[in-house]
């Protein structure tokens, strides 16, 4: 007897060496290719699992220099779980860099997890001193006419 929606999942294990998160990113944006995800909803999921593997090489001081990824696939969406065995950290310790600071020279840099939250669906981060994992998921979105608005065709300019 075959079960109905069985979540189908890849796991996916990339050392911490310059450009590996660009192999996590394509293992991600074929999987979303596979389920029929938009052109931006792949590119928005790519940046997020770039984003969120740069943190983990930069910031985890990770002993045994590893992300562990899982890619969930389910019915209407993509559930990514990136960890590593860091140091982890204190989620309410992290500063929002500041617009105004950053083009007058200042802090460049930290705005990691506020681009993952605004380009995923959901986002929970748990870190202890084990390490960090950061789920992530993004849903598919159908194009809808509110989403996509095209300007009047003159046809429907007569009708009116």
């Amino acid at each position: 007897m075959k079960k109905k929606n069985v979540d189908r999942e890849v796991t996916l294990i990339i050392p911490m060496f310059p450009n590996m998160e660009l192999a996590a990113a394509q293992t991600a944006a074929g999987l979303a290719e596979l389920m029929s995800f938009e052109e931006d909803n792949i590119d928005e999921i790519k940046l997020a699992i770039i984003e969120t593997c740069l943190n983990a090489f930069e910031h985890s001081q990770s002993q045994d220099k590893k992300v562990y990824i899982e890619f969930i696939m389910r019915r209407e969406e993509l559930e990514f779980r990136i960890t590593d065995r860091g140091v982890g950290f204190q989620l309410d310790q992290v500063t929002t860099p500041s617009i105004e600071e950053a083009m007058h020279g200042g802090r460049r840099r930290g705005w990691g997890l506020l681009i993952i939250r605004d380009l995923m669906d959901k986002v929970d981060v748990i870190s202890g001193e084990d390490g960090t994992t950061i789920t992530m998921i993004k849903r598919k979105i159908k194009a809808t006419s509110a989403c996509r608005a095209e300007p009047p065709s003159e046809e429907s300019d007569e009708a009116g």
